[in-house]
């Protein structure tokens, strides 16, 4: 089996104690550091701004993964690129032009990711999957950590899975909520490549271990 790309979500972080949770992920065997980005319009939350992600940045020796819970991301997507960003995902719910985003985001060199919603079918992104470097399959709703897994993300990433092989695409699948031992082992063994793990890495008496073990899945 695969060893996926680990990308722990600095929502579930310390606040209080950021340089310290930065760190700590540079020390462990995480790939990324996953940045949830939220505007209190496309969903029902705001996360943290420009302030936060530049404090990040400072300390971050880990590519940074944006993913942009907002609405017209274009108008900000140059910040982000400027604030470190090496992928930036915007939703496919958010974008009316989608296309132009993905151009938008891949001409300021970043990988182009497309986030999806658990109720948004896997077959509205075959006219862009050739174009995009990785899709964001949400497993929980978005806006909110710390929720509960939705089963039905299984037949979800098969589905995608088969798209991607069909179209001879390179898209990762990237897996965004409720990620934990129960169900890490399986997503990958289907066809996911990254494995966004919040509250299950930060609450976590060992975080470090709990990244190693998201690793080592065999």
């Amino acid at each position: 089996m695969k060893t996926p790309i680990v990308a722990p979500s600095i929502l579930a972080a310390d606040f209080a104690n950021l340089q310290r949770e930065i760190e700590m992920l540079n020390a462990s065997q995480a790939d990324w550091i996953h940045l949830d980005i939220m505007d209190g319009l496309f969903v029902p939350n705001i996360s943290f701004g420009m302030p936060v992600c530049k404090a990040i940045r400072k300390y971050a020796k880990k590519p940074l993964d944006f993913h942009l819970m907002i609405e017209k991301p274009e108008r900000y997507a140059k910040e982000f690129k400027d604030l470190g960003a090496s992928v930036i995902s915007v939703h496919l719910e958010a974008c009316p032009h989608l296309h132009r985003n993905i151009q938008q985001i891949k001409s300021l060199g970043c990988k182009a990711g497309v986030a999806i919603n658990p109720h948004t079918a896997v077959s509205l992104l075959e006219p862009i999957i050739q174009e995009i470097d990785l899709v964001c399959l949400m497993s929980v709703n978005p806006g909110f950590g710390g929720q509960m897994f939705i089963e039905s993300t299984f037949e979800k990433v098969k589905a995608l899975r088969n798209l991607i092989d069909s179209k001879n695409a390179h898209a990762l699948i990237e897996i965004d909520g409720g990620v934990n031992s129960a169900n890490a082992r399986e997503l990958v063994q289907i066809g996911a490549d990254v494995l966004v793990a919040g509250s299950f890495v930060f609450n976590a008496i060992n975080p470090h271990q709990i990244i190693e073990d998201l690793k080592r899945l065999d």
